[in-house]
């Protein structure tokens, strides 16, 4: 008889870490090192049905067998997959991975092994690796073939039209015909042969990437998804079937699901000879009795059952690897059996860590490239998301014109994508081919981080061989990993074209060569660096005045894309109302026709101080003030316009609000190369310009002694504007809370009225709830009147869904680490709900209890209780310890997917996405911080392992550094996001031997950067500090006021 039992604490109901399950109370010891001895072959079926055999010693135990399978694959999310195999009674159980491999496989030579996937974690988009989606999609394919997925019609045709859409790409319908009559992904698949064509037409340019995240995003609401049957009859003989899956014990009558035993009302599994007995936590409401028993076909099946039960709970429910049982002195009760391996949560820090290298893979049925081209198209972030970003984003080039330009740049420096297979000792599914890029924003912009891996790898690549062409097209990775992300989020549909962490997150990872950036020919060497460098001044006050040029340049293309780009697309449709039409253009060209006249006194300016012009006249242009004093007093006349900015901003969200036809419009433009930033934050930079000229006069008057010659036009200049910066100061905080809200809205779905009179933004960021299933990532949006928590989407808008909301008024807020014992924890107390929260660290806990007791105390000093937010969907009002589980009907597939073709993409690398992908939270405070410290301006890049310095145009920006070619250029290039990033000075065992050069890093990402000039360097230095490292509520409050709209 084997038993197991849970300690009833508190913890044990939410996956604590004291909680050691069921089962698995001791923690765990290591399998034996591989003993040396004869070796034997086992034949291994991978997923792709192809086959491969290794040799392991007759006495290893079973991981060693597994680990060589995985490491075979370059699979890092190998715990999710397991080895099953027919025992002596030809019944299928699961390879244990602490016994020798022998002593399980009797007769190696007669058994093939089957390589499949063990685990379905109740997210795919958990798994951050694009090669784990790519075999639980071919899990999925196998399941489906074989009968076991079961589902209607309708989500079968769906399924396979994402399969066929990875394996041939855009529907055509004699190429699909053809296909399907050679491919049965069912039986009986005649019959549904129109409708999978019909489905695949609207998938028109999704990568294989995207189609199987497209494909386990249905998947996973079925309710068979990753469901093995095992016969057995209750206690009054009624034939039923039982299920292990990760949110505990499954019971069905046939296919149709009629019980589920979640895992927190599990107390005790046991087994006795065939009967299966399950011991539940006393429940008063409930009706089940204490115990359950069922009677299965015999002791092994029902040992086999109750052991794949016990590694179900611990791989789900415990933080680490259970510890072994002590030996008894005399004799043993129960089985000895245990998990074995990394708990998910194990894998998932594992892999946010970072700590692995990121691999390439072929897909093995897949009859188009496994790098698909890059086209100007709308993209993901740069998926992973990211896209999950896993961690990167990807490149596209800019108009027509440069990518013409870049044609030759292009050729021999992608990464060449083979197809042709080894077949010897490799399997040839997953034969290293070319990393993916993910797609970007308007297919613009391209992930350093992404670049950084493509650049080592063409430099080994260049090393002997002659460079050779790129023959595939490159794919997109649907989740956005940790890393940067540029633009669009999420999977595409229709015509389409993603961060994170992550992720995607991002949340996120195929590394891209971009010819633009990359282009050896754009490498500097030091001399030339050196000789410029000793032509120009090296004062100051000379630096002060080149950053006004620099800024303004960046803030004249701002200025363009309302006046010139915005423009000229409403000409084109009819969807913007005349008066809204004039009320934005009438106030913006002004603004951009001074402005370009501004600037050029500014260079005209320091061409005279750098003596590129009339080079005989010395000291009465070596200054800046009178032309700073000049301008900003012309400037006032125009204050007039700036006061319009918050009626602008009100009335086209209004317009918005009001037209889907403008609505629709504003979303596609926002998708456009040039749009690199929302739209509504280009109608802010006029107000945010006057701040940035206020900072750059405070630091010449600093800088200046009173004697000096420039000092009393610099004086009169900082008190001019001053004067207007503090008329407009309250406009201006209006105005951005206005803007974030809205900004918010486009984020979130299942809320229909996130922007009230009087309702304020404090805090967003990622933290962990815990739950009857663990403790799961939430997104969470602290307002001064509620506080929301969501998931982040799996549609291709990649928006979060709201789960729930606690009203701010009358809440309580306390540590509770020792109730729950998880580190950082926090218990949130409202009049009808409680929720237990735990930050990643110890500082972003200190800073979310600071933000939301202030938002209390804010609560409770108005009039009383927030107005209910109007959700699409019910909220999650759970308390920790219910433990039902979310059901998604199958009958919802369909409306799901119309939904999902009506969404357009949606920019995934906002801060929302980066923070998810990141773990971490900013404030209101630092968006407003954030603000002022904005720069543009040359640096010199250098990765980690590539040789010579390259020289970009580089805008920092709302947390995030945009980099172009030149300042000339329209769009950016490539991004990264700066949140989470560290910032440091090199060491001296990091050999950079130069001047003023700072180190950015995350996780095994490092770039350097250099400045042309203490002063420089310095600017950079505290601009992106402030990205990095977020302000206090103290330092702060004084920074912003109270403000309602």
């Amino acid at each position: 008889m084997g038993e197991t039992e849970q300690r009833p604490t508190a913890g044990s109901r939410l996956g604590a870490q004291e909680n050691a399950g069921i089962s698995t109370l001791e923690h765990g010891q290591k399998p034996p090192m591989t003993p040396p001895g004869k070796l034997v072959s086992i034949k291994i079926q991978m997923l792709d049905d192809t086959q491969e055999t290794f040799d392991v010693p007759q006495r290893a135990p079973g991981k060693v067998l597994h680990d060589a399978v995985c490491n075979h694959l370059n699979l890092v999310e190998g715990d999710y997959f397991g080895l099953e195999f027919p025992d002596h009674k030809k019944m299928m159980v699961w390879l244990d991975l602490l016994k020798p491999v022998m002593k399980q496989i009797r007769r190696p030579k007669h058994v093939v092994v089957k390589f499949v996937v063990k685990f379905f974690p109740p997210d795919h988009a958990q798994l951050q690796e694009e090669l784990t989606r790519y075999l639980f999609a071919l899990q999925v394919k196998q399941d489906l073939a074989q009968g076991r997925l079961t589902c209607n019609d309708t989500s079968t045709a769906l399924l396979i039209s994402h399969i066929v859409q990875s394996e041939i790409g855009d529907f055509d319908e004699t190429i699909d015909r053809e296909h399907l009559a050679k491919n049965k992904y069912i039986p009986q698949q005649e019959a549904l042969e129109d409708k999978i064509m019909e489905f695949h037409r609207s998938h028109m340019g999704q990568t294989p990437a995207e189609s199987d995240f497209q494909l386990l995003e249905i998947a996973r609401r079925l309710e068979m998804y990753g469901i093995r049957l095992h016969p057995a009859k209750d206690r009054e003989g009624t034939k039923i079937n039982l299920a292990v899956a990760n949110t505990g014990i499954l019971v069905f009558q046939g296919h149709t699901k009629i019980n589920a035993f979640n895992w927190a009302k599990v107390r005790k599994l046991s087994f006795k000879r065939k009967r299966f007995l399950i011991k539940l936590r006393p429940d008063v409401n409930s009706s089940f009795q204490d115990t359950l028993e069922f009677l299965m076909a015999s002791r092994d099946f029902c040992k086999s059952f109750w052991k794949i039960c016990v590694e179900h709970h611990a791989f789900f429910r415990l933080f680490e690897e259970p510890k072994p049982k002590p030996k008894p002195v005399l004799f043993s009760r129960g089985s000895s059996f245990r998990f074995s391996g990394r708990t998910q949560k194990q894998v998932l820090d594992y892999v946010k860590e970072g700590g692995h290298k990121k691999v390439q893979f072929e897909r093995k049925h897949s009859k188009i490239h496994s790098i698909r081209s890059l086209t100007a198209q709308p993209s993901e972030q740069h998926t992973e998301v990211p896209k999950q970003v896993s961690d990167s984003s990807s490149f596209a080039y800019g108009d027509d014109n440069d990518a013409a330009a870049m044609q030759s740049c292009r050729q021999g420096k992608e990464l060449k994508a083979s197809t042709e297979d080894t077949g010897q000792h490799k399997s040839p599914s997953l034969k290293k081919s070319p990393k993916e890029a993910r797609k970007v924003d308007g297919a613009v912009v391209s992930t350093v981080e992404e670049e950084e891996e493509a650049a080592k790898d063409r430099m080994q690549q260049n090393r002997p061989q002659s460079q050779q062409p790129s023959t595939g097209s490159l794919t997109g990775s649907p989740h956005l990993s940790e890393l940067s992300i540029n633009s669009q989020g999420g999977p595409q549909v229709a015509n389409m074209s993603l961060s994170p962490n992550l992720s995607p997150d991002a949340k996120q990872s195929s590394p891209l060569i971009s010819p633009l950036l990359n282009d050896p020919s754009c490498i500097r060497t030091d001399d030339e660096e050196e000789v410029k460098r000793k032509r120009f001044p090296t004062e100051k006050a000379y630096f002060i005045a080149k950053e006004v040029a620099t800024t303004e340049r960046t803030y004249l293309k701002d200025l363009e894309v309302i006046t010139s780009w915005f423009q000229s697309a409403v000409s084109k449709e009819d969807c913007m109302p005349e008066t809204l039409k004039n009320l934005i253009f009438s106030n913006f060209e002004p603004l951009h026709k001074f402005h370009t006249g501004f600037l050029k006194e500014i260079e005209q300016r320091l061409a005279l101080w750098e003596g590129r012009s009339n080079a005989h006249i010395k000291g009465d242009y070596q200054r800046i003030g009178d032309v700073m004093l000049k301008n900003i007093q012309s400037m006032k006349q125009l204050t007039i316009h700036l006061w319009k900015h918050n009626e602008i901003l009100i009335e086209l969200e209004n317009g918005i609000k009001n037209s889907r036809k403008l609505e629709t419009f504003c979303r596609d433009f926002e998708l456009q190369k040039v749009c690199y930033l929302p739209l509504n934050t280009f109608l802010l930079r006029p107000l945010h310009r006057l701040m940035h000229y206020k900072q750059i006069m405070e630091r010449l008057c600093k800088h200046y002694p009173p004697s000096h010659v420039d000092f009393r036009d610099s004086r009169a200049a900082l008190a001019e504007v001053s004067e207007m910066v503090a008329q407009l100061h309250g406009n201006m905080i209006k105005m951005e809370n206005f803007q974030k809200l809205h900004e918010l809205k486009k984020d979130l779905i299942g809320i229909d009225n996130l922007v009230i009179p009087g309702r304020e933004f404090i805090r967003l960021g990622s933290l962990s709830k815990l739950s009857g299933k663990g403790l799961q990532q939430r997104m969470f949006f602290l307002f001064n009147d509620i506080l929301l928590y969501t998931s982040r989407g799996l549609t291709a808008s990649n928006q979060f869904k709201v789960h729930g909301h606690l009203p701010l008024y009358g809440m309580t807020i306390e540590e509770s680490e020792e109730e729950w014992g998880v580190p950082h924890c926090l218990t949130l107390r409202g009049q009808h709900q409680s929720i237990v929260i735990a930050a990643s660290t110890r500082a972003e806990m200190d800073k979310w209890t600071e933000d939301i007791q202030m938002a209390i105390d804010l609560a409770e000093k108005s009039s009383g209780p927030a107005p209910e937010l109007l959700a699409s969907s019910p909220p999650d009002n759970k308390s920790p310890d219910e433990t039902t589980v979310d059901q998604e009907s199958e009958d919802d597939l369909s409306a799901s997917r119309t939904s999902l073709e009506r969404q357009s993409p949606h920019r995934g690398n906002t801060t929302v996405h980066v923070c998810w992908h990141r773990n971490t939270s900013v404030s209101m405070i630092d968006f407003s911080i954030a603000v002022e410290n904005q720069l543009s301006g040359n640096l010199l890049r250098k990765f980690k392992n590539s040789n010579g310095w390259q020289k970009l145009w580089v805008v920092f920006t709302n947390f995030c550094m945009f980099f172009y070619k030149s300042h000339q250029d329209n769009h950016p290039l490539a991004s990264l996001p700066l949140l989470g990033y560290s910032l440091t000075i090199p060491s001296e065992s990091e050999n950079i031997h130069k001047d003023y050069v700072f180190k950015l890093h995350f996780k095994s990402h490092v770039y350097y950067f250099r400045a042309e000039s203490e002063y420089t360097f310095e600017r950079w230095m505290e601009v992106i500090r402030s990205a990095t490292s977020s302000a206090s509520r103290t330092r702060a409050l004084s920074h912003k006021e109270p403000h309602t709209y």
